[in-house]
């Protein structure tokens, strides 16, 4: 079995969270939408909690934790974090099993290998996921400030990816956001721009590579429409995917025969 079921359940400062699967297990990446509307989502696309085995935790941002204590005590999941994350999540003590999180160490769970790696972001201890079954690898790749090695090089190895494009650098500079604001953002700990995210795109995406989501869009600085229609003239035969900050995506079936072909 080489192929993995994807989805964002929800994308954007409001909440980030994406499920990343097989037949029979599946994990979330993030967990920042309520346990109901999670429940909700994944039914409406034919999905189940019951296959769901673990939640891994990216930083301790609101938007990617704000349901974890409800979610990961309701069906006693495993929540994989770092543990200076855990220290400033504030998630209270024995609702749910809580298991250390390392960089670079994979994390087993049936055929599904997480593998969680440092990024660039103003949190205590961040980091992006690489999850793989056999030779299918997806990877989550949001709130992160620039694409520095690691990230350049787990991308390079992606069947599919989210991607974060978080704003339009014309947008951000002529918005209402405070000067403060707008230089966190695009200061190198903040989130990458469009352009960044193409940049990316264009220089690592690996030929194999069949679908995108661009995710963690700005409702204030980005437009779907633009930001779809940039990466687009560029997809070279990848799927380019607009995650939605207020509903689930489609469920996408990610395999990873490209690579076998090619060796």
């Amino acid at each position: 079995m080489r192929q993995l079921f994807i989805t964002s359940l929800n994308s954007g400062s409001n909440g980030n969270c994406y499920y990343i699967g097989n037949e029979q297990d599946a994990v979330l990446v993030d967990a920042g939408i309520s346990c109901r509307e999670t429940e909700k989502r994944l039914r409406r696309l034919g999905l189940s909690m019951d296959t769901v085995r673990a939640i891994f935790i990216s930083h301790e941002h609101s938007d990617h934790i704000r349901g974890v204590p409800q979610l990961a005590r309701k069906y006693q999941l495993p929540v994989y974090i770092t543990r200076r994350t855990y220290l400033q999540s504030g998630f209270p003590d024995g609702w749910f099993p809580v298991r250390t999180l390392e960089s670079h160490e994979p994390v087993q769970i049936g055929d599904l290998r997480i593998t969680a790696f440092p990024k660039l972001h103003d949190a205590c201890d961040p980091h992006s996921f690489l999850v793989s079954c056999h030779d299918t690898r997806v990877g989550v790749f949001t709130d992160i400030g620039q694409a520095c090695e690691q990230v350049v090089s787990y991308f390079s190895r992606c069947h599919a990816a989210f991607l974060e494009a978080n704003y339009d650098e014309d947008m951000l500079e002529s918005g209402r956001y405070p000067y403060y604001l707008k230089r966190r953002i695009r200061g190198g700990m903040g989130h990458l721009s469009n352009r960044q995210a193409l940049d990316l795109f264009r220089n690592h995406k690996p030929s194999y590579m069949s679908h995108v989501l661009l995710s963690h869009l700005s409702k204030e600085n980005n437009c779907p429409v633009r930001t779809r229609d940039l990466f687009s003239a560029h997809q070279d035969g990848t799927e380019v995917i607009v995650a939605s900050r207020f509903e689930e995506t489609p469920v996408f079936t990610i395999r990873g025969q490209e690579v076998e072909e090619l060796l």
